[in-house]
């Protein structure tokens, strides 16, 4: 049985030197040489360890089986294991850092979690309904081509997250060893092991993400435990007026970058789930699998940097030597501490292996060439891109996670808005309206005019809107000394607005 990763199987068999498959127009074509080799690997792991040779391929309703609901809870638990971790407790310093208060950091956090999670929970739903990987299901919208360039964003969007786990888990494991294990090891171990749980495929993923949570959340308690009673609310805001506003809308950026990313990978979980299982629940399990979780991390993080002020020997730790330093002064006893710390480092674990695993999906959809290389050969590629932006931004963690964060946050809405109108608009909200055998055929899917206009719309408006410390946007710099952070607010808008007359127009001169 042979196999196509973006056309299915094939029933011609094929050997190391030369693989056998079926085009889109049904004629046979030939692999040879190591490209073959290598796929006749894929399919003998496949056979042995259940390695998900096939993983962009369509699930078909037929091939499915019905998923008991202790699996059904992986579409909150899933979520829960990737973000419940020090990654989103360092991001919840940010509040602090841009001078809010407690309750004001804490607020702005929860509320944003949940709107921002809403949108990776509606694009999730697509998952079980279409038998697609999110990326594929964006060519619906999108077309062929320019939804390359969606799947191009989407992986280095994956990557960028896997850099942030490896660095803040990175710093936990050098705080665990006093300082014997270095940043650059300490990243490298977390990449290796999330990389070996990948490589096994969805299976293994859901499996170990389904109870990996656990922990985390009876860590975060302690931290809540031990830390709550030097949470200062009474220090107040840092940042007036103008000045408020804008620290207000950078925070609200940032934490919506955390959460809305999920969106462009979110349906990549949901395929094997039957087609009529209730998009309700996928919807609501999977936003408040992300918002709620998150909220926990990012809350930890708010209450701890609170007390920075009154506590100089916790603020020296932040400042100085890291947030692993930090987590390992604020818990007690000391061997209890590194014991907690040590299972933190796991959190980083966790982000990676969902983060390795959509980005190698993402890279294989962007050519035909692209999705014959293996699916555990992009996973190689991406984990070695991972160490490379985690070693080159080891040192600037804070301007990595206010910048990449927001960054993420833009284009999501674009892409996520985009989807909400086509499926809602244009295809009445009916999946029957969807040409599911052409979803590999660019003759059978929209040209994605409509799409990639709204879309180059929605990147002017982020330049308009956007408060990065590389580039301020002439819209972001009239709010505030430092700047305020609106380019989400603005691309929502606009692409909401483009895409309709736009998508129209397409219809009414092309007919897809």
């Amino acid at each position: 049985m042979a196999f196509d990763p973006e056309k299915g199987p094939s029933t011609v068999d094929y050997s190391a030197h030369d693989q056998t498959s079926l085009d889109q127009d049904g004629t046979i074509s030939h692999e040879t040489g190591i490209m073959a080799k290598l796929r006749a690997v894929e399919a003998a792991m496949d056979k042995k360890l259940g390695l998900e040779s096939e993983a962009i391929t369509r699930k078909r309703p037929e091939d499915k089986r019905k998923v008991h609901w202790v699996e059904e809870l992986s579409m909150a638990f899933l979520w829960a294991s990737g973000t419940m971790n020090t990654s989103c407790f360092a991001t919840g310093f940010l509040g602090w850092e841009f001078g809010l208060t407690l309750k004001q950091s804490i607020l702005i956090s929860i509320f944003t979690s949940i709107l921002a999670a809403s949108l990776s929970g509606y694009c999730a739903t697509f998952g079980a309904a279409t038998g697609l990987r999110q990326i594929s299901v964006s060519r619906y919208s999108f077309g062929w081509w320019p939804n390359k360039l969606v799947a191009l964003l989407n992986g280095i969007q994956q990557l960028g997250w896997a850099a942030v786990a490896c660095i803040t888990g990175g710093l936990a494991l050098t705080a665990v060893s006093d300082g014997h294990v270095s940043l650059i090891l300490g990243i490298v171990i977390l990449a290796v092991v999330a990389l070996l749980i990948s490589v096994v495929g969805l299976n293994a993923i859901l499996i170990y993400e389904r109870y990996a949570w656990m922990v985390f959340f009876i860590i975060f308690m302690i931290i809540y435990g031990e830390t709550g009673k030097y949470a200062d609310n009474s220090a107040p805001a840092t940042v007036t007026g103008t000045s408020f506003s804008g620290a207000v809308l950078s925070l609200i950026a940032v934490v919506y970058g955390s959460s809305a990313s999920w969106c462009t990978m979110a349906s990549d979980y949901y395929v094997h789930y039957p087609t009529n299982v209730s998009r309700v629940k996928v919807f609501f399990m999977t936003t408040f699998g992300i918002a709620i979780p998150t909220s926990i991390g990012l809350v930890a993080g708010c209450v701890v940097a609170s007390a920075l002020n009154s506590k100089p020997d916790w603020s020296d730790a932040y400042e100085n030597q890291g947030i692993g330093y930090l987590i390992q002064d604020i818990l007690y006893p000391r061997g209890f501490a590194k014991f907690l710390l040590t299972l933190l480092v796991l959190s980083g674990i966790n982000v990676n292996v969902i983060s390795i695993y959509s980005s190698a999906i993402s890279f294989q959809q962007l050519s035909r060439p692209f999705g014959r290389v293996p699916r555990f050969i992009w996973t190689l590629f991406c984990f070695a891109l991972i160490l490379a932006l985690a070693i080159g931004g080891r040192q600037k963690l804070n301007t990595y996670l206010q910048d990449f964060l927001s960054l993420l946050g833009y284009w999501c809405t674009s892409y996520a808005v985009i989807l909400f109108e086509e499926h809602y608009i244009f295809r009445k909200g009916n999946f029957d309206n969807y040409d599911l055998e052409g979803w590999n055929d660019p003759a059978r899917l929209p040209l994605g005019i409509g799409a990639s206009v709204a879309f180059i719309l929605g990147v002017v408006a982020w330049c308009m809107g956007m408060d990065e410390t590389w580039f301020i946007g002439p819209l972001a710099k009239l709010i505030g000394d430092a700047g305020g952070d609106i380019a989400n607010e603005f691309t929502f808008v606009v692409t909401a607005l483009s895409y309709i007359p736009a998508r129209y127009l397409e219809l009414k001169y092309f007919g897809r």
